[in-house]
């Protein structure tokens, strides 16, 4: 088969959907490497952040004015691309797919992520919120099959775009192998020393925003000895947060941290003695896939996606802006480490969210649609 993607997120994307797009050309490119992939990107990446193999072929606007006006050469000009390079099947990886793909011939994929502008509009501009529906709403229209990444977004789709059950796939993310690897203790010793870990601590990862919740683990563990240490891009959120550390003097308790590369992230993980993931919404949850494959136990919120993301022995809370009930879990998994709940969501990772399933998955929607075409 010939697949080309919409690669913009692949190539200058450093989190979510860039893991997302990186991660799927990677693994479909290992198990199954006599096809070819096509990486469609409209413009030149400073950092190169996937290794290219001999199965892919990167595709950039050639003339001037495409280069110039390359998000028009990504939303409608690259249709001529996809036609030239006479492809099976043309993926969007991230909510949008070229005005016109159903005019090419070419069977289309279009990856729905998640629809959180539709349930909480008050955390985006109106503008924003406009396009994102207009392009979604375009893309699952046309798109001859949806792959949503969890039952949630397959729901949200139903109900929002009223999108035929029948078209959407439910197939989930995975991770990064990083995070499914061992690490010596002496990698582990060199992480704890260059970002001045303590001994125990808590974990968090992703940014920090209003809707992941973080200011909760911080009430959380307000008169309490518990050490957290938080991942992620900071927003204008993070100065309410920063303004209560300072008024309760948690200063000593909290240690927030940007620009890891994967590889210290995922020593991180596996030095943590708790990953939690009070989200009030998210389409699925990659970093409690990744403390799952660290055996590090995972706290997430009870409700939505998160039971599909973590499996039947993470730990749950029935209110993620309660503090007290934060800190009662906390202290359960500290009291007694919960070995085996540890090795069974580690199993449930496994099973679910190993590269070889979710290949697999995705070539069998790819090869269905092809057959279609014949």
């Amino acid at each position: 088969m010939r697949i080309g993607y919409d690669a913009k997120r692949l190539f200058h994307n450093t989190t979510g959907l860039g893991n997302y797009s990186r991660d799927l050309v990677r693994i479909l490119a290992t198990y199954y490497p006599d096809d070819a992939y096509y990486l469609y990107n409209p413009k030149p990446a400073k950092i190169n952040r996937l290794m290219l193999t001999s199965q892919m072929f990167v595709k950039q606007p050639h003339n001037w004015l495409s280069k110039k006006l390359h998000f028009l050469w990504r939303s409608k000009w690259v249709t001529k691309g996809i036609v030239k390079d006479q492809l099976n099947i043309f993926h969007g990886l991230s909510g949008e797919l070229p005005f016109g793909i159903q005019k090419t011939g070419v069977k289309s994929v279009v990856t729905i992520h998640d629809l959180i502008f539709l349930h909480f509009p008050e955390l985006y501009k109106p503008i924003d919120r406009k396009i994102y529906t207009a392009k979604f709403k375009y893309a699952a229209q046309k798109a001859d099959r949806i792959v949503a990444i969890s039952e949630q977004t397959k729901n949200d789709l139903i109900k929002f775009f009223k999108i035929s059950p029948e078209k959407i796939h439910v197939i989930y993310q995975g991770c990064h192998k990083a995070f499914k690897q061992s690490y010596s203790d002496e990698l582990k010793n060199a992480v704890k020393h260059k970002f001045g870990l303590p001994d125990n601590f808590i974990l968090n990862v992703g940014t920090i925003e209003a809707r992941k919740n973080a200011f909760s683990i911080i009430k959380a563990i307000k008169d309490t000895d518990y050490q957290l240490v938080l991942v992620g891009r900071k927003t204008g959120y993070y100065d309410e947060i920063d303004a209560y550390i300072k008024q309760h003097n948690l200063q000593n308790q909290i240690k927030f941290l940007e620009g890891l590369d994967l590889e210290e992230l995922a020593i991180l993980y596996q030095l943590a003695d708790i990953f939690i993931y009070p989200s009030i919404y998210e389409g699925f949850g990659i970093p409690i896939i990744e403390a799952m494959f660290s055996k590090t136990p995972v706290i997430t919120n009870k409700y939505g996606v998160f039971k599909e993301a973590a499996g039947p022995d993470s730990f749950y809370l029935e209110d993620v802006n309660n503090p007290d009930e934060i800190r009662k879990k906390i202290a359960q998994i500290y009291r007694q480490f919960p070995t085996e709940k540890v090795e069974k969501s580690y199993q449930y990772a496994v099973d679910n969210f190993s590269d070889d399933v979710i290949a697999r998955q995705y070539y069998q929607l790819y090869q269905s649609l092809t057959d279609e075409a014949k």
